[in-house]
């Protein structure tokens, strides 16, 4: 090794290093090759379940914009189906990220992670809940076994009745 080798400062690791070891070390082992592919292919927004509400939305003259965010007290808001004039945010939730009391099941493996993480995401559903209604927007959420159709009728149902003032 030569002198400028020994005497150079080592070049401090990248945030992204940084995070992605942190993340290894918070992040629980998959318990098997399975669950890795069934969790990786579990997507963020256009579910199947909204797909077919928006579709059936549509198909019945109802507009709307899909994945909006409207900002509440500063806070940006991701909402799945929003009907901006009406003033009412859709949320369509899966049953096993937002607990559903039907269906809706707690994971044996790795329940140390999971358990705390899906009472954050039912926290923060009602967190969501609460910041928007006081900001004059109702919010109406469907849960994903609920039948196209029917969530389609509840929101047409919300679109007729009239905002509490």
């Amino acid at each position: 090794m030569g002198w400028r080798e020994a005497e150079a400062p080592r070049r401090p690791r990248s945030t992204r290093y940084l995070w992605q070891v942190a993340n290894a070390l918070s992040y629980p082992q998959p318990s098997t090759v399975a669950a890795t592919s069934v969790m990786r292919s579990n997507r963020k927004t256009d579910t199947k379940p909204e797909v077919f509400l928006r579709s059936e939305l549509h198909r019945r003259g109802l507009r709307f914009r899909k994945h909006s965010a409207p900002a509440i007290e500063g806070r940006r808001i991701a909402v799945d189906i929003v009907f901006p004039r009406f003033r009412l945010a859709v949320f369509v939730d899966g049953c096993f990220w937002h607990s559903c009391p039907d269906h809706g099941t707690m994971p044996t493996a790795n329940a140390w992670y999971w358990v705390p993480k899906l009472r954050r995401n039912v926290e923060r559903d009602h967190e969501v809940t609460l910041r928007l209604t006081s900001a004059g927007w109702r919010v109406l959420r469907v849960w994903e076994h609920t039948p196209a159709r029917e969530a389609a009728d509840m929101v047409e149902v919300a679109l007729i009745c009239p905002r509490p003032r």
